[in-house]
């Protein structure tokens, strides 16, 4: 009996070992089921840092478990979850763990059933778009918008009145988009000379508001959020409610228009010629980085968001993106750096703004299917920037342009420089919008480098004004770039000749 009791005992003693390793081993650790809250969980992280508790010494994983969990606001990270270099804070998702808001919006196309039709006029004066006349069904539907396409970006403009003119219809617009679109010059639809009119749709959206934002991660400039890792997650379904309730009129890349004209007179001192005045907003991402340092995000998957996936916004340092899947995206999958956005003027050269996106590294990830609500944006955007490793990329459907970095239009030194576009695949690009590059740049970016880039043969835009589509655009006053080992599947060695050239600088180097 004595011999018994030992037994139990001893296998009892074995148990509470096992136990107190595993809490050992665990001690960082906090577990969040799908009926858990994420936001308890990273205010328990924040809690253990605030008050140096021994769980942290080694670090901090937030496991997400296996499952879907909703979110029905962002999840905020600020400068008191960062980690340490000794002991980093990780956010890491269990295989199946999705973080979710709601489902993107979903419109129903009205006139033309399929495809798009070609406008008949577009009158500055009288702010409307003259069209075919469309079939009494559609004159009679409420809450109509015409998706109108403009070079290289569209706009997206909610319907005030339609009034029919036997075989055509005048349309005008509610506001703020009628004036954004009518009076900001460029781009605007083209009727006659080129290729042909502008093209356009119309169409309803079913679903109202929803959520725009999974994750915001906010330091300052005195206190950036450091030595964060998002880790194994599956970000799904964020809405953009923007052209609901604005429309959407962009410069370019997918930016909103919300103040524009043209000069009465032509030039400024820093830009001879320029006529345009512009003043954008960023398009809204369903993770954020902002005043980071150390961020990175590892082996995530980014589905059905709207606009933007990921966001690195202003204020980045050594911070990476790697190994994520994007795919079936509204907007651009991954956006960095300042793009001069409002109370700045747009097209006015920046001297202060690419210190603040430096050393970020894109690297070997996969974008699907982008820009699928915003045909204007990328699958790879950066503005002002520097020392950017864009480096074995897939881009694989793409509505615009592939890979673009660079912003400003203009020749001089603005502290863009050293950037890296390398062993990048581009596919599958140009399939609505020309004047275009799979990959694309602005401004003088002294010392830096396009190489051994890999790119498909254009895709036919089937309602396009012009032929303005390359493998390779330097666009605007783009200078300081060295390009080598570039090719076209099936084609060979991109020369002179595959290049699209809009007034480079000198020191362009083609080997």
């Amino acid at each position: 009996m004595m011999r018994k009791h030992l037994k139990v005992a001893f296998i009892l003693f074995l148990l509470s070992v096992a136990n107190l390793c595993c809490r050992a081993q665990s001690a960082g650790d906090i577990l969040v089921g799908p009926e858990d809250n994420l936001h308890d969980a990273l205010r328990q992280a924040r809690e253990w840092r605030r008050t140096g508790d021994p769980r942290c010494k080694d670090g901090i994983r937030i496991v997400v478990k296996a499952g879907r969990h909703r979110m029905v606001q962002p999840l905020f990270i600020r400068p008191e979850d960062s980690g340490t270099e000794e002991a980093p804070t990780l956010i890491v998702g269990e295989e199946g763990a999705v973080l979710c808001g709601d489902i993107p919006q979903r419109h129903t196309q009205l006139f033309p059933k399929e495809g798009m039709e070609r406008i008949v006029d577009f009158d500055k004066e009288r702010r409307v778009v003259t069209i075919p006349t469309p079939p009494q069904e559609v004159l009679e539907t409420k809450g109509v918008e015409m998706l109108l396409q403009q070079r290289w970006a569209i706009a997206i403009l909610r319907v005030r009145e339609m009034k029919v003119k036997g075989a055509v219809t005048e349309v005008s617009f509610l506001e703020p988009e009628s004036k954004l679109e009518f009076e900001h010059p460029w781009p605007q639809p083209v009727v006659g000379g080129e290729k042909g009119n502008s093209a356009f749709l119309l169409r309803t959206t079913e679903q109202r508001d929803g959520i725009e934002q999974l994750i915001v991660v906010a330091g300052t400039e005195e206190q950036p959020v450091t030595h964060l890792t998002l880790r194994n997650l599956t970000f799904e379904n964020t809405c953009w409610n923007r052209p609901l309730h604005q429309g959407h009129v962009t410069l370019q890349g997918g930016f909103p228009i919300i103040d524009a004209y043209k000069l009465k007179q032509e030039g400024l001192p820093w830009a001879p010629t320029l006529e345009n005045q512009a003043w954008i907003e960023r398009p809204v991402a369903a993770v954020s980085i902002s005043w980071a340092r150390q961020v990175n995000v590892e082996n995530c998957f980014f589905s059905n968001l709207a606009s933007t996936a990921l966001d690195f916004t202003y204020g980045i340092d050594q911070c990476r993106v790697d190994n994520c899947t994007f795919r079936d995206i509204g907007g651009t999958a991954i956006l960095a750096g300042s793009f001069a956005e409002s109370p700045r003027e747009v097209h006015r050269p920046y001297t202060q703004l690419a210190r603040h996106c430096r050393h970020l590294e894109i690297t070997n990830n996969r974008i699907e299917n982008a820009t699928k609500e915003d045909w204007g944006a990328v699958a790879i955007g950066c503005g002002y920037v520097s020392n950017v490793s864009i480096e074995r990329n897939v881009v694989d459907g793409v509505n615009y342009s592939g890979i673009c970095v660079g912003w400003g239009w203009t020749p001089e030194k603005t502290g863009m420089e050293g950037n890296v576009i390398r062993g990048n695949t581009v596919r599958n690009y140009a399939r609505q919008l020309y004047d275009v590059g799979a990959i694309y740049t602005l401004s003088c970016q002294p010392g830096s480098v396009m190489e051994g880039n890999i790119i498909s043969p254009h895709t036919p835009a089937p309602y396009a004004t012009n032929d303005r589509c390359f493998p390779v655009y330097l666009d605007a006053a783009t200078d300081g770039y060295t390009l080598k080992g570039n090719y076209v599947e099936g084609h060979g060695l991109i020369g002179k000749e595959d290049i699209g050239f809009n007034n480079p600088g000198p020191d362009i180097h083609l080997e």
